[in-house]
């Protein structure tokens, strides 16, 4: 009777971890109140766009994705101290990002990480830029930490809904890239894609306004929900 019992149990814990959401733990963290709790550090790691350059060189910060996803993480989880962190670069690719990867993002020791390098991924070879993507995926993996990487936000100069376009091309990497490694991605190009105008979504060339930050926020939160960070019904 015992191995049997052993066995079921063996069996039980495992359709748990295979039903486990990736965000779980993180989200019994962002519940537990004080004085239980601690602080939780979300990264974002990328190029000018999540640093929050609007119209170079104007950065707004407080009008950019990273401030509003970490507002209404507050909203959902009051009792949690949640620190963003920018490691992001203007006009950084993720070469040099993956370069530093370890030196500049990992001493934070990150609860989540989020990644965002397309739009200055498209002057590096596909195959050059998928290399550095998953290098850094590795290295957040190995620390145990999740990951979620970013579809780019628009270009006045690019067609996100044509194939063979550049950034279309980056986009559909990083698609492929999450499904392969398993890790969460925040879809914000198809997001965009259905957002209307370009024109009413950037404050320059390459870089949203508030309104086009609210539209990447929309898709990276809907990426957490996915990966359980909500509260159960």
């Amino acid at each position: 009777m015992k191995p049997i019992l052993a066995l079921l149990s063996f069996l039980l814990l495992a359709i748990a971890s295979l039903r486990a959401a990736p965000l779980d733990g993180l989200r019994g963290n962002l519940e537990t109140p004080w004085p239980k709790n601690r602080t939780i550090n979300l990264v974002f790691h990328g190029h000018s766009v999540p640093s929050g350059y609007h119209k170079t060189p104007m950065v707004k910060p407080f009008d950019s994705y990273p401030h509003l996803v970490h507002v209404r993480l507050k909203e959902l989880f009051p009792h949690a101290v949640v620190n963003v962190i920018l490691t992001s670069i203007g006009g950084e690719d993720s070469v040099s990002g993956a370069a530093r990867f370890e030196r500049d993002v990992l001493p934070h020791k990150p609860d989540l990480v989020f990644i965002d390098y397309a739009l200055n991924d498209r002057r590096k070879p596909l195959e050059v830029v998928e290399r550095s993507w998953r290098s850094m995926i590795a290295a957040a993996r190995k620390q145990g930490i999740p990951v979620v990487l970013i579809t780019p936000t628009g270009d006045a100069t690019a067609d996100l809904a044509k194939a063979g376009d550049p950034l279309h091309e980056r986009a559909e990497l990083i698609r492929r890239i999450a499904a392969d490694e398993k890790v969460l991605l925040a879809d914000v190009s198809a997001t965009w894609s259905r957002a209307g105008a370009q024109d009413a979504l950037l404050s320059q060339v390459n870089h949203p306004n508030r309104k086009g930050h609210e539209v990447a926020a929309d898709a990276i939160w809907k990426s957490l929900e996915d990966g359980g960070l909500k509260r159960p019904d």
